[in-house]
């Protein structure tokens, strides 16, 4: 199968603002060697996070990628295009903090120490981690508690120097579902 063009940081950047947060909301599947996480996105709280995720997603940026950090009882990191933690697409979005709580399940992007570095990187909470809360970016959440199993389930792998796993955790496929927004 030919390997599918990478976008530029432009072209990304570009479809993040045609993601339309205001009609729909989205949910993103990441179908992993662990098996599916369903994630909900909140553009409620954090609308350029969602812009950029779905965009990220979109384009196949996830696709073929891995979980390359794992902390047993904090959280696991996928997201970086050269599976080292080190990793970007070439642009960085604006923090949006706000008042979710990182707990189990939660969905947040990664950054430097920089609060406006994030760019690709997420990282999904395996319990409750209230240091991280109005540090860090909460965008989304496990749709479901099989998805959260499956979370889980990856954090409780093996993993050696830097958290990396031993074993890769690869997201094979990453694909977004648009709905019309629900009426509140």
């Amino acid at each position: 199968m030919p390997q599918k063009k990478k976008k530029s940081a432009a072209e990304l950047k570009s479809a993040a603002k045609s993601v339309d947060v205001t009609a729909h909301d989205y949910q993103v599947t990441l179908e992993t060697s662990a098996g599916a996480i369903r994630l909900d996105l909140d553009a409620q709280v954090a609308p350029g996070h969602v812009r950029n995720f779905v965009a990220l997603t979109e384009s196949g940026f996830y696709d073929d990628g891995c979980f390359h950090r794992v902390i047993k009882g904090f959280m696991i990191q996928g997201g970086c295009p050269e599976g080292t933690g080190r990793g970007g697409p070439g642009y960085t979005i604006e923090a949006e903090f706000n008042a979710t709580k990182h707990v189990a399940g939660v969905l947040s992007m990664a950054r430097t120490s920089d609060p406006d570095s994030a760019g690709c990187q997420f990282f999904l909470c395996l319990e409750n981690a209230s240091h991280l809360n109005n540090q860090y970016t909460a965008f989304g959440k496990t749709a479901d508690a099989e998805s959260l199993l499956v979370v889980t389930k990856i954090g409780l792998v093996a993993t050696g120097s830097g958290d990396k796993p031993l074993e890769p955790v690869i997201i094979t496929r990453a694909t977004v579902k648009k709905s019309p927004k629900k009426k509140s």
